[in-house]
């Protein structure tokens, strides 16, 4: 029954998302068709989300191999989902039970505080998780206290970080209906930060002006499969038709493999689009029950692609910029005795993308610009910094991707060897 409940139902995002859904429905008393089709449609928009997001990182996993091969990049690749495997094998169930509990914690915090944010991405949740027990065992904590103290940690955060970037927030969805809830806030906040003040919110991303003759260009499933069929060509030209025919594409003509992984990806964009507009759809209204009754004016904090419709170039934009901060950065780590950590396209896409849309709203195109961009060095600098951290638990060849993860690593471990 514990799994069923951890893993199979809290586990997994979007029953967690459609749970929530449920009771705002019910708290409602809605009649039972709109219970129905509301419960549903908001899972099938988080699954069409999460199926657009693998479209995605399929294509891009391709395009990091090629990108690898062209340039013998070695170092360290940041990946999630890669270490919460391996660390799940030592704290499986301190992770379990300080997710449960601190999923409660959020909820009590967002019922007697002003801060009103339910945290409903489900995955970093439970990465975040793994980490605080992770790193707290390094303490010398060991089970209710390691627990106890981590799943207040981890609600805490659930609440803080949605309320530290909702003025942004506000900014780019133009409402206080939503609040993103993913912890890559800090390359978030950053990027809103800087954009201010560097760029005008008036030059936005979405009036760039283009050319009558290339006015197909405004459409952002066709400029963003030009864009990426360019870059994709570009790199497999280096990487060699011999490798990606061989490796890659099982036979297929290396030119071609490489137009269909680039419209693959516009493709994993506009899924990932509709997928968001289904699910806010939704959402919004059947969460008006948990406000009203269980915690009054909640305000659902949801994954990052929630703000990719409203700014759909400075996503491709932020993309761009924090991928290249990453290259950069590369050169420059061993400069600091730091770890090379090989820019990974999934957290720099995700994350780049959000920061884009951030520092869009606050300073226009330039703030998308130079506000992803500095994202690009976060996610290249903390996970580098997190590195030697995780090594002493025993956990090599990886680290998390995204900053939150890597600045609450550090910060912890700090608190820890000044108090211990």
């Amino acid at each position: 029954m514990f799994d069923l409940i951890m893993k199979d139902i809290l586990g997994t995002p979007a029953i967690l998302v459609g749970l929530f859904a449920l009771i705002g429905l019910l708290l409602q008393k809605k009649k039972s068709a709109d219970i129905v089709s509301g419960t549903l449609k908001t899972i099938m928009g988080f699954l069409i989300l999460g199926a657009g997001a693998n479209i995605l990182i399929a294509s891009l996993e391709a395009f990091g191999k090629m990108f690898n091969k062209a340039f013998s990049v070695e170092g360290i690749i940041p990946n999630n989902e890669a270490i919460v495997a391996v660390a799940q094998q030592t704290f499986g169930t301190e992770t379990a039970m300080i997710m449960l509990l601190g999923m409660i914690v959020n909820i009590i915090i967002a019922r007697i505080t002003k801060f009103k944010y339910i945290f409903l991405t489900g995955h970093h949740t439970m990465f975040m998780a793994c980490l605080i027990a992770a790193i707290l065992s390094t303490g010398g904590l060991t089970g209710a206290p390691l627990i106890f103290i981590g799943a207040l940690l981890l609600g805490i955060l659930m609440v803080l970080f949605p309320a530290f970037l909702q003025p942004y927030v506000r900014e780019i969805t133009g409402s206080n209906d939503i609040a993103v809830g993913h912890f890559g806030s800090l390359g978030y906040l950053v990027a809103g930060f800087v954009g201010k003040r560097v760029g005008n919110r008036e030059k936005t991303t979405e009036e760039i002006k283009v050319p009558q003759s290339l006015g197909f260009l405004r459409d952002t499933s066709v400029s963003v499969s030009l864009t990426m069929t360019v870059l994709f060509i570009v790199v497999a030209l280096f990487a060699g038709p011999s490798f990606i025919e061989t490796k890659l594409s099982g036979g297929q003509n290396f030119i071609v493999y490489s137009l269909i992984q680039a419209i693959t990806f516009a493709a994993g964009v506009y899924v990932v689009l509709a997928g968001v507009r289904m699910l806010l759809a939704e959402i919004v209204p059947a969460f008006k029950g948990i406000a009203d009754k269980a915690v009054p004016n909640a305000i659902p904090a949801l994954d990052c692609p929630t703000v990719f419709p409203f700014a759909p170039n400075a996503v491709v934009i932020g993309f761009f910029s924090s991928f290249i901060a990453g290259l950069i950065s590369m050169f420059f780590l061993p400069l600091f005795g730091l770890s090379i950590i090989v820019p990974g396209l999934v957290p720099h896409f995700f994350t780049g993308a959000a920061a884009g849309v951030f520092g869009n709203a606050t300073g226009g195109r330039r703030g998308a610009v130079v506000g992803s961009f500095a994202n690009g060095i976060l996610i290249s600098f903390l996970p580098a910094i997190l590195l030697p951290v995780l090594a002493s638990l025993g956990f090599k060849g990886t680290t998390f991707g995204d900053s939150d993860f890597s600045a609450v690593g550090i910060l912890l471990s700090m608190l820890i060897k000044l108090f211990t």
